[in-house]
Parts: structure tokens; C-alpha cells; sequence
């Protein structure tokens, strides 16, 4: 039981690493994305995905409830998904998204990209571990 207990913190501490890194990957490319404009700038939506990001790493530190491991692997896998989607696909502009393909592998994008496999490892270990209440059988 304590072995479990230690699995569950480390993998809150991983995933909420892999956030903040993540975070700090967006935030910090979000100005020299701002060029990049349709009715919303790409280096808006990297300032979104980096506040979502810090809310979710937050959110698992503090409130370690199953809705918030989920909104972290959900920031943190629909980020991987949409970077690999405009690394691969170039979808061009769709209704206000500016045209964001990209099909280089910059060293931040990989890092962005290691943090977010990191994170959905770390949150999908914790929402299949999860601790089982017993019901209480009354008489």
C-alpha cells in the first residue's frame, strides 16, 4: 500500500514537471509566434496552451481528484496531437486558427513534444491506478 501511495506522488510530480515544461516551452515562443495572424494570432493560442498548462500542472499538485488528471492529460495529449498534426499535415488556415504548419523539428518543439508523452504517461498511470473506495455494507 505505502509502495502505491509513493507510485501515485511520483507520477503527480512527473506530470506536473512535464506541465511546467511544457508551460514554459509555449510562453516562451508565444511572441515570435505572434506574426503568424488569422482573427486569433498562433502566438495567442500558445499563450492558451501555456496558461492551460500551468493551471492543469497546478491542479494535479493540489487537487488530486480523477477530473483534474484527466484535464492534465487531456491539455497535454491535445497538445501532442495538434504539434504533430501541423509538424505532418499542412491543414492551412481554418476559420479564425492562422495557417500554423511547421514541419521542422526545432529543439523546442521536441522538448514541448517530450513533456506532453511525459505528461499523458504520468496522468493516464494515475487515472488507471486510482485508489477504490470500499462501500460500506450496512446492516
Amino acid at each position: 500500500m505505502a509502495s502505491h501511495f509513493v507510485t501515485r506522488i511520483a507520477a503527480r510530480l512527473v506530470a506536473a514537471a512535464g506541465l511546467a515544461v511544457n508551460a514554459y516551452v509555449h510562453a516562451d515562443l508565444a511572441a515570435e509566434h505572434d506574426p503568424v495572424m488569422a482573427t486569433l494570432s498562433e502566438g495567442t493560442l500558445f499563450r492558451v496552451e501555456a496558461a492551460l498548462a500551468a493551471l492543469a500542472a497546478l491542479l494535479v499538485l493540489l487537487w488530486r481528484r480523477p477530473a483534474s488528471d484527466a484535464f492534465a492529460c487531456i491539455v497535454a495529449g491535445g497538445g501532442l496531437v495538434l504539434l504533430l498534426l501541423y509538424r505532418y499535415v499542412d491543414v492551412g488556415r481554418l476559420g479564425p486558427l492562422p495557417d500554423m504548419y511547421d514541419p521542422d523539428w526545432t529543439g523546442e518543439k521536441k522538448l514541448a513534444a517530450l513533456a506532453q508523452v511525459v505528461t499523458v504517461v504520468a496522468t493516464g498511470c494515475l487515472l488507471l491506478t486510482r485508489p477504490r473506495t470500499l462501500a460500506r455494507h450496512r446492516r
